[in-house]
Parts: structure tokens; sequence; C-alpha cells
């Protein structure tokens, strides 16, 4: 089979910390207590879609032994340890390289590890309709998200609505906008969220890489000489620092004239904060998102999360966020969550261990 999926599993989670940490990110976590950590939920997806010997993980070194631990199917030539973060560009194009070494005929799947989707069937249905929409036409394609809000933290699309196919052209990529700005996105009706899944053949996506990031294209093209050998990582120590830090969005899709999106409503959140973890738990009957031992006293609207056996008193407080892991405490206004960046960089202060 030519459908090939690439994770990108490399990011540490910032905005989730504490409970997302630099030696154990959010991405191999079991957040929604499904039994399944966030990687293996993604890898899990794709059956039917992807045969596992076609899977590729793009991670550190740093996590080469939790992913080998959480996805043991992979053999070492499927886990691409980047020596930096460069953004998504640079990450996917070592895997787009590295796949069409081996397969040059590949129609891929790009998503991220740490996304959530709730109606796996309806998110199947879309990627097989996108995978075969790009292997027939030079195309970029995306999934784009009904969205159910005007929400400022995620970028958005706005699509060609007088095409009635279900695969249709984008117009305009718009980053986080204010929220008068997504109000009017959302009442256009021609507008969804982006969702950061992607999907192309190999020869477009290397195709479109020549034109628009032409550098980062020569650099792993020099690099794929020496991939599946003993002298890959040497080619990747040399490739890396070639290339700036750059989105695949900023870097290709909103270049690039033969984007497509596919509309789909798939109960879709990248759970890149303590808010969207919120939003996607299930509540008690005052809107508590609960997953310790508890004794809440006029407490509503918060979320306490830490270990399943610690007891945790709390009296009069409401729309907080109370979370612990690993010797960090943080008790903070949901409304507030913007500022756990901060915390983060003022918390190393006392210590790598605490980040």
């Amino acid at each position: 089979m030519n459908n090939y999926l690439i994770i990108m599993a490399g990011g540490v989670g910032t905005r989730f910390w504490p409970f997302s940490r630099q030696s154990f990110p959010k991405q191999f976590h079991d957040i929604l207590g499904t039994g399944s950590t966030l990687i293996q939920q993604t890898a899990e997806r794709f059956e039917g879609i992807c045969p596992k010997e076609n899977i590729y993980v793009v991670t550190s070194q740093e996590y080469y032994d939790i992913t080998k631990e959480q996805l043991p199917f992979l053999s070492d030539e499927q886990i691409l340890l980047e020596p930096s973060r460069r953004n998504t560009a640079p990450c996917i194009a070592y895997a787009c390289f590295k796949i069409a070494k081996k397969d040059p005929n590949a129609n891929v799947v790009v998503a991220p590890a740490d996304h959530i989707i709730l109606k796996p069937d309806v998110f199947r249905e879309k990627i097989s309709l996108a995978l075969k929409y790009a292997a027939s036409n030079d195309v970029l394609v995306t999934l784009g998200i009904q969205p159910t809000r005007p929400d400022t933290g995620y970028g958005y699309i706005q699509f060609d609505d007088s095409d009635s196919s279900d695969v249709k052209k984008v117009k305009t990529f718009t980053e986080k906008p204010n929220l008068d700005i997504a109000k009017m996105f959302i009442a256009s009706g021609d507008y969804v969220w982006n969702g950061g899944i992607f999907i192309w053949s190999i020869t477009s996506i290397l195709k479109a890489m020549d034109e628009h990031l032409p550098e980062v294209a020569d650099a792993f093209r020099e690099a794929q000489v020496h991939f599946y050998s003993d002298k890959e990582k040497e080619a990747l120590d040399l490739a890396y620092p070639r290339c700036r830090a750059i989105s695949i969005d900023n870097g290709v899709m909103e270049k690039a004239l033969n984007v497509y999106v596919v509309l789909c409503d798939i109960g879709w959140s990248d759970l890149g904060t303590w808010k969207s973890l919120y939003e996607n738990s299930e509540k008690d009957e005052v809107n508590n998102v609960v997953n310790c031992k508890t004794l809440l006293y006029n407490v509503e609207d918060s979320i306490l999360k830490m270990a399943s056996d610690k007891l945790v008193v709390v009296k009069d407080l409401k729309g907080y966020i109370i979370a612990e892991h690993d010797n960090v405490l943080m008790i903070c206004p949901k409304d507030d969550e913007q500022l756990v960046k901060e915390f983060v960089a003022k918390a190393e202060d006392f210590g790598k261990q605490y980040i």
C-alpha cells in the first residue's frame, strides 16, 4: 500500500505545564483516561488506512525510548530523530524525503501526535477522500474543522464556497485572529479552523518545497543520499542548521496556489491548553473535571488533575485549574491560562527538573 503516516511528536507542550514536561511531554500521556496515550490514539486512528510499517514518527533523541515503548511495532528506521527543533517545515521535509527514498509513489498524511478526534469513523472517511484526491491531482490538501465558536486560539482557512465538491479550493489562511475578526469569520460561513493535518503525494510536496522552501529542500535532498544508512545522523547534523525555523503553513501552504481543503466535523481538538482539556472532559453536576480523590466545598467550573491516589480538599473556588505533577503544583484561574508559559519560564530559575 502506498499510504504513509507521519506523526509529529517532538513538541514539549509548554501550555499544558506542569503536566506536560520536557522529560515527558503531553503526547505521551493518557490525558483523558482512555487507556491509550495521545500518540497511541493517533496511530490507532489510521488502522485500515495505513499499514503499521508505513508509520513514521518524527521526534527528538530524548523521546526515542518513550516512543519505542508506546509504539513497539516501530522499527528504528521509522523513528526519525531531529537533532534540533526547527518548527514543522524541516520536520515534515525530513520525513517526506526519507519516505521518498523508499517509495517515490507514496501518498502521505501528516498528523500531530497530540490531537483528539472523537469521531474516528468520520475522520477515516475524510482522510480516505483526501488521499484519493491527492493521489490523482497535483495538490496539497488539509482538513478544515467546522468551527463551533469564534475561537482566537486557532488558525482559520477561507475556502471557495461556490464549489459544491467535497474538496474545496483554499482562498486564504489567517493565523489566530482577534475575537471580532473570528466572529466575522464564523458569521460568513466560508471559514473553517485549520486542523494542522495535511495530505499530499510525495511528488506534490517535494515540488512545492522546491518552489517555496528551496533552502530546506536542498538541505534534505543532499542528506537523503545517506538516509537508511549509518551516516544518516551525520547528514542530519549538517542539514538542520541550514534550515530556518518555519512552519509548513508559513513556508508552503500559505504561498502555494494548489491548496485544497476537506471540510469535516470530526470532534476535533488540538488539546493544546488546560481550557481545551476542560472542554473535552466529562464534568460533574457542577461542571468540575476531576481525576483524583476530592472533598470539594462550593467548588464549580474547575479542573483538578493530579495523581489518582491524591486526596485534595478545596473550598470556595470557581473557575480554577488545580494541577500537580512531578513536584510542581499550579493553582491558576482558568481564564488566565495564557500565563502558563510565563510560569514555566520563571520555574526554570528553580532548576531544570521543574520544567
